[in-house]
């Protein structure tokens, strides 16, 4: 598989967002204010760069309706996903929320021209069964139907829709552009959340504080330039799929900093899960027939 650049871009995606799991169980803060301060500071650093060096286009109506769309539904998606982690289990929320491959893939299938490859459902069916896997099928089994569990579910739902409108709007919108306006209504309608709902916007550590910088610096700046750049030149099925692959990352770093036990379960899980995502990006499309035939 040759790594072009919108791939390598999706590989450094992959590995800033996937310390942000790491950072939520930490705690310092409250889940959605969270998710209020990842966006604002995020705007507040890339709003200054792309005025000065006018890398800022104002895109049409409509496409600069549909960037603050998709600023809503991510600013959604992490303040729910926050919230499911923190109510319950970060491996509950997780394999849950990354059920979005199969929400993308219905989406793709519906709504947008270029439909779902048959390796595409292969892939997911292996790296689905590589996920739960991963965090063990007892787990699986004995999900608690309750509001963490909807939120984390939600979660995958809010991040699909999202991935396929910004794949519609990074066709005509460039990707500095694209983020400036749709942090900008992100920050906007979670400040306005966190006020209705009397969220504190102060009165955290200097730890505190200094995490909510690095979501924002790392974990949403770095890892969504990335993606989105990712997203403007592949398929947003493909990278929906890819981004499985942040369970296994986080599920490192977590036995790194807080000593969580990876077993071997875990690990098989992890390459069944990878294997999965690799059969998306293979060229040829995978038949059964030609594979168990003789020629």
């Amino acid at each position: 598989m040759k790594l072009t650049k919108p791939r390598l871009a999706l590989i450094c995606g992959i590995l800033c967002i996937s310390i942000f799991p790491i950072l939520v169980k930490l705690r310092l803060t409250p889940g959605l204010i969270s998710a209020f301060y990842r966006m604002f500071f995020a705007v507040i650093l890339l709003l200054p760069y792309v005025l000065f060096s006018k890398n800022f286009k104002l895109p049409s109506l409509k496409f600069a309706l549909l960037a603050a769309l998709c600023g809503v539904l991510f600013a959604s998606d992490v303040a729910v996903w926050n919230i499911a982690i923190q109510e319950s289990s970060a491996t509950q929320a997780s394999l849950l929320t990354n059920l979005s491959p199969v929400w993308v893939g219905v989406g793709s299938f519906f709504f947008m021209k270029t439909k779902p490859a048959t390796n595409f459902w292969i892939g997911t069916l292996v790296a689905l069964f590589g996920m739960i896997t991963l965090v063990g099928f007892e787990f699986f089994i004995d999900l608690n139907f309750d509001k963490a569990f909807l939120f984390a579910v939600l979660s995958g739902i809010l991040y699909s829709i999202y991935l396929l409108v910004s794949k519609n709007v990074l066709s005509v919108v460039d990707v500095l552009s694209f983020m400036t306006i749709s942090l900008f209504a992100s920050s906007i309608y979670l400040g306005i959340l966190c006020y209705s709902l009397n969220e504190p916007f102060t009165g955290f550590s200097n730890t505190g504080w200094f995490v909510l910088v690095l979501q924002a610096v790392i974990c949403q700046l770095c890892a969504w330039l990335s993606i989105s750049y990712a997203t403007q030149h592949m398929r947003a099925t493909r990278v929906s799929l890819s981004l499985l692959s942040q369970a296994v990352i986080t599920s490192i770093l977590a036995w790194l900093f807080l000593e969580e036990q990876i077993t071997l379960q875990m690990v098989l899980g992890g390459i069944i899960l990878l294997f999965g995502i690799r059969i998306t990006f293979y060229d040829k499309t995978i038949s059964l027939k030609r594979l168990f035939s003789k020629d």
